[in-house]
């Protein structure tokens, strides 16, 4: 990897520098010089965000198998790493080659969700590429946007050359071979975006113009080029490949979901009025239950997670869940290995699906009525009774839930006060249905959230409720909710009105957006970022009002994003929204025949759904339906058999900025890879029986690391395991050695680093290194959780010798049950130098041995 130099030197002076690392198991580093065409594919947010996102996952592997293309990813960087870069003078680069992004062919950016705008325009200046498309000149990379928020990109669409609307499998590729033949042909740039609009699904925002009236409405639309009137959704007909979803990235440190992820199905056809994604993911297409199987065994083997999610829009309406859940069950609960399935729906848990779920472990328990009331759910047209609402979390108590989480919104069309104390009677109701049932100590969490019309739904022409109306309605929950054995938790109503201003804003937003970001506006999504006030002042300055966007639109108004097609009629939409209006139920076109969206053609696009036939022999019998911790557990810590060995490995180069825990991960997840089976803790989380030596510093190098580990059969051939335990780790971790062990971990250790500085000892240096050991007594001032403790360093320290003029070797005394000090803590201290200046220096760990006190 060509990793640029200077960058890394950021590592030491950054917070969780772990997320700049790249180094990822299954990561790709193509050769630059070998491909004719460079794409980054960026995530606007953290790592920890980005990480967890199938999309962009999706395309990078797809865009890495065809010859010739090379993908690397980026990711937002947090507001320390951005001061740092601008101080530093230094573009943003991408993990994989570490190449700024403005030297890439094609820049594609994931449009995940409304408040993370700002965090595109910090890449793209980081980058240093142009913030608008149109000040951009030949030779800077195109700038392609895509993801749920394309499907009204007008709000950013100045700063997009082109936009993906819809599935980007198929797309992606012909976007990605239309580029480098343009490139290769020596097309201008405005002949390039024209290529790319004859592509299906794809939108050139420059090819269009808006013009307003006085009162900020959209006069007009106008296309420029007349072969382009509109932009269809892109929808793939299948999901049947699936060669790219076989070798997952697996993260270095912690991310949001950190699991492999097999999405079983796309898109919901259940009709709730209020969601985006039940239609611009239409129609339903499910894998085949032999797909997901395939995909969740080589995924769980070629990436040593221990967790399996089984995601869709609404994972309990998949047609052979029934079948498939005891399958995976079976394949995995021995391999200690947890099936969950984060999106399930009320009236989607049989008694089969739910005898599955009680072999997983019992966090928690969610369920979305969206609404408290039945007259509400009509309206909304969820489908599901307060029956059905109280059976689920009756059958959920019964098998051992203890906590159950509630979402409502509120601010939903037509909510009355009499709707908003619903939703405080019916989280009474759960609770009770859980007491008779003899369930002891529950907890109900109810989570409230501002509703935010979207568009391309039938309540796209609705208004959204002020803040201040969502105060109120949330100190009435609060008001009204017991506090006993309840907790109400709300989203921002101030994040969910800038939401709700971008969802269905217009070009103008571009000025707001920027000036915003020049005062100061960043990751907005994160509670503690987000600042309204900076959104406030900007408003004022684009003489906009903010509030505007939040009023309801006539149903003949023109619409920002109205030249762009879900592929659902707006006549549909509008009958939806009578049918809103008059409580009338939509049904499932799965089940009940096609309900005339307008999408499907019935040859190409079509709902694809598995019956429950295809895997009737796939039944499970009574005896296999035992508790899955019970199963996993046993097949571990009920064998008497322990052998235990010693891991002697090195950790060199960027993967020392990791952290202990970090490190733990890695390598629990390379010896599952390695198909090196240990044994398991007891509990609700078991985890590998693995001991590791004393946590070094984050930014430390060492040639001496280990960890024991506790198997149930021993080692026949112990050279072969080390070299495929070394296949799976990442860079810069590397087994040296594996020797048998009594399993007791050192508690006192004498340890030798070698430190590099970067800076020339003076003599006044040397002196004080010289005076340090002469003394007896030598107090370091700490400070923890407000506390100030003294600690004597003198006694930790052996040897202390100067090698050359910028090299220091240390031995320091560590034991398990006192607080200690960091090498480089302690360095400070002796040369009474601020800690900080020591951050570039080289720190390697070059051994340790045990000492044993004296009997």
């Amino acid at each position: 990897m060509t990793r640029n130099f200077e960058q890394r030197n950021t590592l030491p002076f950054v917070n969780k520098p772990g997320r700049y690392l790249g180094l990822e198991y299954n990561s790709k580093n193509k050769e630059w010089e070998q491909c004719s065409l460079s794409c980054a594919l960026v995530f606007p947010d953290l790592y920890e965000i980005g990480m967890s996102h199938q999309g962009l996952q999706i395309l990078y592997h797809l865009l890495n198998k065809q010859e010739g293309i090379l993908a690397d990813r980026c990711y937002c960087p947090d507001k320390d790493m951005e001061a740092l870069l601008r101080e530093k003078d230094l573009p943003l680069c991408s993990l994989e080659s570490g190449r700024s992004l403005l030297e890439f062919d094609l820049v594609g950016i994931t449009l995940p969700y409304e408040l993370c705008y700002t965090n595109i325009l910090t890449i793209l200046d980081l980058a240093r590429i142009p913030l608008r498309a149109q000040q951009r000149s030949e030779g800077m990379p195109i700038i392609l946007g895509g993801g749920s928020c394309g499907l009204n990109p007008e709000p950013v669409a100045d700063f997009f050359d082109a936009v993906l609307l819809g599935d980007g499998e198929e797309a992606i590729v012909e976007i990605a071979d239309c580029i480098r033949l343009c490139k290769k042909e020596q097309q201008s740039r405005t002949e390039t975006l024209e290529q790319l609009a004859a592509i299906p699904g794809v939108y050139i925002p420059s090819l269009y113009r808006p013009t307003y009236k006085d009162d900020g409405t959209i006069a007009e639309i106008t296309p420029l080029n007349p072969q382009f009137l509109t932009v269809r959704r892109r929808v793939l007909a299948d999901l049947s490949q699936i060669d790219h979803l076989l070798h997952p990235l697996v993260p270095n440190g912690k991310i949001v979901h950190d699991r492999l992820g097999v999405e079983i199905a796309r898109g919901c056809t259940r009709g709730c009025r209020f969601c985006q994604a039940g239609i611009i993911y239409r129609p339903v297409r499910e894998r085949s239950p032999d797909q997901i199987f395939d995909i969740a065994k080589q995924g769980i083997e070629n990436s040593g997670f221990n967790e399996l999610a089984l995601l869709s829009l609404s994972t309990g309406d998949y047609s052979c869940l029934s079948t498939l859940l005891p399958q995976l069950m079976d394949r995995f609960a021995s391999r200690v290995v947890s099936v969950s399935m984060p999106s399930m729906r009320v009236g989607t848990l049989t008694q089969e699906v739910m005898d599955q779920i009680k072999r997983v472990r019992k966090t928690g328990f969610t369920l979305a009525p969206e609404a408290g009331s039945e007259r509400l759910r009509r309206v909304i047209n969820k489908g599901i009774t307060e029956e059905d609402l109280l059976t689920t979390s009756r059958d959920a108590f019964r098998l051992g839930w203890k906590i159950m989480k509630l979402y409502f919104m509120i601010g939903l069309p037509s909510e009355t006060p009499e709707d908003v104390d619903a939703i405080v009677d019916l989280a009474k109701l759960t609770k009770l249905v859980g007491a008779q049932t003899g369930n002891s100590r529950l907890q109900i969490n109810v989570s409230v959230g501002t509703f935010v019309p979207k568009p391309h739904t039938p309540f796209q022409w609705e208004k959204q409720i002020s803040m201040a109306e969502s105060r109120e309605k949330i100190a009435r929950l609060k008001a009204i909710l017991p506090r006993k054995g309840m907790k109400l938790k709300w989203h921002d109503p101030e994040q969910s009105f800038l939401e709700g201003v971008f969802s269905r804003g217009d070009r103008r937003l571009a000025n707001l957006l920027e000036t915003a970001w020049n005062k100061g506006a960043r990751l907005d999504a994160w509670s503690d970022h987000f600042d309204l006030a900076l959104w406030q002042e900007a408003a004022l300055a684009c003489e906009l009002s903010l509030d505007a966007f939040l009023r309801p639109r006539g149903h003949d108004e023109i619409l920002p994003w109205q030249h762009l097609d879900s592929g659902v009629d707006t006549s549909f939409l509008l009958e939806e929204l009578e049918k809103a209006h008059a409580e009338a139920y939509t049904p499932d076109c799965r089940y009940h025949g096609c309900q005339q969206c307008g999408l499907c053609d019935f040859k190409l696009i079509k709902p694809i759904v598995q019956q429950k036939k295809t895997n009737q022999e796939a039944t499970v019998s009574p005896e296999k339906s035992s508790n899955r911790q019970t199963t996993a557990i046993n097949s571990h810590s009920e064998e008497d058999r322990h052998f235990r060995y010693t891991v002697t490995y090195s950790r060199l180069g960027d993967i020392c900025y990791l952290g202990h825990l970090e490190i733990l991960q890695l390598i629990f997840r390379a010896l599952r890879r390695a198909k090196i089976r240990t044994n398991f803790s007891q509990g609700f989380n078991p985890s590998p029986k693995v001991s590791f030596g004393p946590a070094l510093p984050v930014g430390t190098q060492s040639e001496a690391e280990f960890f024991i580990m506790d198997l149930p059969e021993p080692l026949t051939d112990i050279q072969a395991v080390q070299s495929r335990l070394n296949d799976q780790l990442v860079g810069g971790l590397h087994v040296e050695a594996i020797t048998l062990s009594d399993g007791s971990v050192p508690q006192q250790l004498l340890t030798s680093y070698r430190i590099r500085l970067d800076l020339a000892l003076t003599e006044e240096h040397k002196d004080r290194l010289r005076q340090f050991l002469d003394l007896d007594t030598f107090s370091l001032e700490r400070t923890r959780k407000g506390k100030t403790k003294e600690i004597n360093i003198r006694p930790l320290i052996g040897k202390l010798q100067v090698e050359g003029n910028d090299t220091i070797y240390l031995e320091m005394i560590s034991k398990a049950t006192e607080a200690g000090v960091k090498p480089l803590e302690a360095l400070a201290a002796i040369l009474t130098i601020d800690q900080k200046q020591l951050l570039s220096a080289v720190l390697i760990k070059t051994g340790w041995k045990e000492l044993r006190e004296d009997k």
